[in-house]
């Protein structure tokens, strides 16, 4: 049986977690908070790192920032997809105007923009603000 390492999205453990029981609704052993979040997480750069390179699952990554109409306008849908696809990826956002740094790191010129991390390597990217359908369709290949 193969398993996973997840980063708990509230206390930043790393739980391993039989891939087979990834649709049970694991829940982190340390402080009890479900390990599969069904919204995207937030995150800063304190906590960036782990969840880039110790998650097995890929990473979704939003760039965006509240002043943003297109951020705005796609949020819904990012969330969305959070919800349909929690299984099989680990949704996050980074808010740009307060992780400069990050954006910077990786080259944020337009937001919103998803970067879809593999294995802590990039491997997927689109700027521009999608639908549900559209973003859905976009991702599926890296999941």
């Amino acid at each position: 049986m193969s398993s996973l390492h997840l980063v708990c999205p509230q206390c930043d453990s790393v739980v391993r977690v039989p891939a087979d029981r990834l649709d049970q609704q694991p829940r982190c052993p340390k402080c009890h908070s479900e390990l599969l979040a069904d919204h995207p997480l937030e995150l800063n750069a304190a906590r960036f790192e782990k969840h880039l390179l110790r998650n097995d699952l890929p990473l979704v990554v939003d760039f965006w920032a509240p002043w943003c109409g297109p951020c705005r306008m796609m949020a819904p849908h990012f969330e969305e997809a959070s919800r349909r696809l929690s299984t099989k990826a680990r949704f996050a956002k980074v808010n740009s105007d307060d992780e400069p740094a990050l954006s910077s790191r990786f080259n944020i010129r337009g937001i919103p923009t998803m970067i879809v991390f593999d294995k802590g390597q990039e491997a997927g990217r689109q700027s521009g603000a999608m639908d549900l359908a559209t973003l859905i369709r976009w991702l599926t290949p890296f999941l």
